[in-house]
């Protein structure tokens, strides 16, 4: 290879205060792990000699604590976009010591490409393979690396020996043209792939090789609880009434999951469901309930941006690529998310509410209506485009003392336009074609826990009669009293 090489420490000194990096990959799956840590290293001896060191960062989604978070304790994050979920990193943007813009993950490639946002400098790549001729196979996830590699001055690649050569040929990259070209992308089935096996950049730009062979260290998901159970075997129950009625093809449709231990239990749950045929998923994150279903062979193909699994399912996956690579393809997030291509595959997309209100609004993101979390990530992208659009969520939180049900939201992320269904371990709320003060009263009945039915059912009555009916004065009671007392059970409703 004809490449310079370098330790993590050396490549990092490259990177000065206030330049901008994109990272590879989606979740710690394909993020770069040496080099951040190492930047954050050199952070930490530039600010104990008095000096300035903070950097700009593009990612695909979250990233792991070797990146995210390593670069948060050490304070060296100037902003931070599209989405996260590191504690360390949640702290700093919750103290305002970094600036955070939370965006629609299949936004951001075309808005650094439409020049909305600053280019980055660098582009920091892990690869499990590298050709002279500047071929980039990246390893078990894509995010946005196709388009911080082609606007990046220079790109450092992090060649990471646990992941295999051989997984080229699972990735179909494909960026699309920006307008006034654009043309539609051809996915039209799960499977179909459009683009290349690998990233082309031109070898010059590729200013050093770093050799690593560290493993993602994804944590194993949650087992499934009874809450958890029970929430999948409602989306199931409701998914197959749906076939049955006529209003669900019975071929099926795809699936769209978000990430999590709710996501992983409702899997599980439509994959147990012998009503609902063996069934393609075109989503963001492929995750471990997907590969177990689809060796039981009751997943056919899975389509993603990344393979966000336990560490020893992933392991699974590099023993029988030959198997594997039949059934999966990973994505730019540009495409796996793309709402063009969720709307013509008709997707059936579930996702994971923080909180939502009696008309069926959700927020996905803010504690209280102003502490981040991790970010809206892709939800808003199938939400809006989808066949069917669930949101899932426990009907409380904190033993009991948070109601996810509340009668206003304290942040929007989606509106109540968009979500059709809402879920939780009590039963199903089916909000199409239905009016606000109908959705309040089936959300209500059928998803709040039952000792907060008779409190929203007060609230509601309190509120002057209109189309969308609000008591102004006591909307956020609930948040109040879990502000003050730490229960929304002291509400005054």
């Amino acid at each position: 290879m004809s490449y310079k090489v370098m330790t993590a420490e050396e490549a990092a000194t490259f990177i000065n205060n206030g330049d901008i990096i994109g990272f590879s990959g989606f979740t710690p799956a394909g993020a770069p792990k040496a080099v951040p840590t190492a930047i954050a290293k050199r952070a930490e001896q530039l600010h104990a000699e008095g000096k300035e060191f903070k950097i700009g960062m593009y990612t695909g989604a979250s990233t792991s604590d070797a990146l995210d978070g390593a670069l948060a304790r050490a304070n060296a994050v100037l902003f931070r976009t599209p989405y996260q979920s590191n504690k360390d990193m949640r702290t700093r943007l919750n103290a305002q010591e970094a600036h955070y813009f939370d965006m629609h993950l299949s936004h951001e490639a075309q808005e650094l490409r439409y020049g909305f946002l600053p280019k980055p400098k660098f582009a920091i790549v892990e690869a499990c393979d590298l050709t002279d001729d500047g071929e980039i196979v990246p390893t078990s996830g894509v995010g946005v690396v196709p388009t911080i590699c082609r606007l990046a001055d220079k790109i450092i690649v992090e060649l990471n020996a646990s992941a295999p050569k051989e997984l080229r040929g699972i990735h179909d990259i494909y960026e699309p043209c920006d307008p006034p070209c654009r043309e539609a992308i051809p996915v039209y089935h799960v499977s179909d792939r459009c683009g290349s096996d690998c990233i082309k950049v031109d070898p010059k730009k590729i200013l050093c090789v770093v050799h690593t062979d560290i493993p993602n260290g994804s944590g194993k998901f949650a087992p499934v609880d009874d809450v958890t159970a029970k929430i999948g075997a409602n989306v199931a129950k409701f998914l197959e009434d749906e076939i049955h009625a006529g209003r669900i093809p019975k071929e099926f449709l795809p699936i769209q999951s978000g990430v999590g231990n709710i996501a992983n239990a409702v899997l599980g749950s439509l994959g147990e469901n012998p009503h609902i045929p063996p069934f393609e998923m075109y989503t963001e994150v492929i995750q471990d309930a997907v590969i177990g279903l689809m060796k039981e062979g009751r997943v056919k193909f899975a389509s993603g941006c990344s393979l966000t699994v336990s560490q020893p399912v992933l392991d699974e996956v590099f023993a029988d690529l030959d198997f594997f690579k039949k059934h999966i393809v990973l994505r730019p997030q540009e495409i796996s998310n793309n709402p063009e291509v969720a709307r013509r595959l008709g997707l059936i997309t579930i996702n994971t509410a923080l909180e939502a209100d009696i008309f069926g609004n959700v927020n996905s993101t803010h504690v209280l209506g102003s502490k981040m979390m991790n970010g809206i990530g892709g939800s808003c992208d199938f939400t809006r485009n989808a066949y069917i659009s669930i949101f899932t969520t426990p009907s409380t939180a904190k033993d009991g003392k948070i109601s996810s049900i509340v009668p206003q939201v304290s942040h929007l992320d989606q509106s109540e336009h968009s979500v059709k269904v809402l879920v939780t371990e009590h039963g199903v709320a089916d909000l199409r074609g239905k009016s606000p003060i109908e959705r309040a009263h089936i959300i209500i009945d059928n998803c709040v826990a039952p000792d907060y039915r008779d409190m929203l059912r007060r609230y509601l009555e309190s509120a002057p009669k209109a189309h969308t009916p609000m008591n102004i004065y006591t909307c956020f009671e609930m948040h109040k009293a879990f502000a003050e007392t730490g229960d929304m059970h002291n509400a005054k409703l």
